[in-house]
């Protein structure tokens, strides 16, 4: 079956793949299969490594039933997740697929050098065709940063001079050199360079500083709604910013601005139900142990507003989830939150399925459901693709 659905797939390829190219342009609204691999849950019976192997399956299956992209997480020690190479699980899917396009969710830059960086994914971008979305972030979790011997208190500053590296290192012709704090070297030429030139780096975005980083150096952003709405107000008010900052600051065009949610489709009272609960569980033990807190730990300045968010999470309620954190209801109320997203401007939406340990299955059941009932609602690349092999 799943043959044939990328045989169907493989005949509007060369459409698709014209539509990415002039994607920054477009007046559309484009979807994506998103993981972070979290499997910290007490009596799990998953294994970390089967987990990583449904995460593969799963993004061959959002190719198969139209997704435009797979957001593939990086987390460290068993810590918010299991998947501590998005690039190698990438470059399998990019052998495996012929369109889909292919992203890190997103690269803990701080901990890397980025001149490896630079030259790993130029090299994926490459020989995948040019189907490299990159995003880089500076993380949360100071366990994550402790034995790579990275500096926590410096995030900031290491993330935006690594990202810099980066992108000069794709952009730069001939030779050049670098003196910056952290990183200084002479006389050097990375190659290969990406297919797409350029190749515009995502800020993951959870602040202001990250959002005038993204600005000022002309790159997309990508939003997660829930800290957009304690930053900014809501996703549609940072968006604007981002846009303002661009035009009014720098006197250019803002760039793409995505986003990631949480979903579950829920025909019934007790589905929607599993959903919330699923997304609580995630909270409490995925994912609060990891965030700077107000418990006495010493938080640097940049992550402050880390607390605020932690605090809310910890006494977060199913029933007080709203669409600022999560699409959940039946298809007709999440293309409703779907058309507020998308007024706000933003491009893409990477959607969360697979948080809080739901069985591979039902993931699978939930992106078909989602491209089949909840897709067709928007206009973008996927209404090219027929979902009848699928079924």
């Amino acid at each position: 079956m799943l043959e044939a659905v990328f045989a169907f797939a493989n005949i509007v390829a060369k459409a698709q793949d014209c539509a990415n190219n002039e994607r920054e342009a477009a007046m559309a609204l484009d979807f994506g299969y998103f993981t972070l691999s979290d499997n910290r849950y007490k009596d799990n019976p998953r294994s970390a490594e089967s987990f990583i192997k449904d995460i593969y399956a799963e993004a061959l299956w959002a190719e198969a039933v139209g997704m435009n992209s797979a957001w593939i997480g990086e987390h460290h020690f068993n810590l918010l997740g299991v998947n501590a190479s998005p690039l190698a699980i990438l470059a399998q899917i990019a052998g495996a697929t012929k369109r889909i396009r292919l992203a890190p969710a997103v690269t803990l830059l701080p901990v890397h050098h980025p001149l490896h960086v630079a030259e790993e994914w130029a090299t994926l971008d490459l020989l995948s065709g040019g189907r490299v979305d990159f995003a880089a972030g500076r993380g949360y979790d100071r366990l994550e940063y402790g034995p790579f011997q990275a500096s926590f208190e410096d995030s900031a500053e290491l993330f935006a001079e690594g990202l810099e590296v980066v992108w000069r290192a794709w952009t730069e012709t001939g030779k050049w050199s670098h003196k910056g704090r952290f990183f200084q070297f002479d006389d050097i030429e990375v190659r290969p360079k990406p297919a797409q030139s350029p190749l515009r780096p995502y800020v993951a975005c959870f602040s202001r500083p990250s959002m005038e980083l993204a600005a000022r150096n002309d790159w997309n952003i990508i939003y997660a709604p829930f800290a957009a709405a304690m930053v900014y107000g809501s996703l549609a008010d940072a968006v604007r910013v981002y846009r303002e900052t661009c035009e009014g600051t720098h006197k250019r065009p803002a760039r793409r601005a995505m986003c990631s949610y949480f979903i579950h489709i829920a025909s019934t009272p007790q589905e929607e139900a599993y959903g919330r609960e699923s997304l609580i569980r995630y909270f409490h033990d995925a994912l609060i142990a990891a965030f700077p807190s107000s418990s006495g730990e010493k938080v640097p300045p940049t992550y402050k507003y880390f607390v605020e968010i932690v605090n809310l999470l910890r006494d977060m309620r199913p029933e007080k989830l709203t669409s600022k954190s999560i699409l959940v209801g039946p298809p007709g109320k999440i293309i409703e939150d779907l058309k507020t997203v998308e007024a706000a401007g933003i491009a893409e939406v990477i959607l969360y399925f697979n948080y809080g340990a739901k069985p591979h299955a039902l993931v699978k059941e939930q992106m078909q459901r989602f491209m089949q009932e909840v897709a067709p609602a928007f206009e973008g690349p996927h209404t090219k693709l027929s979902l009848r092999a699928a079924e």
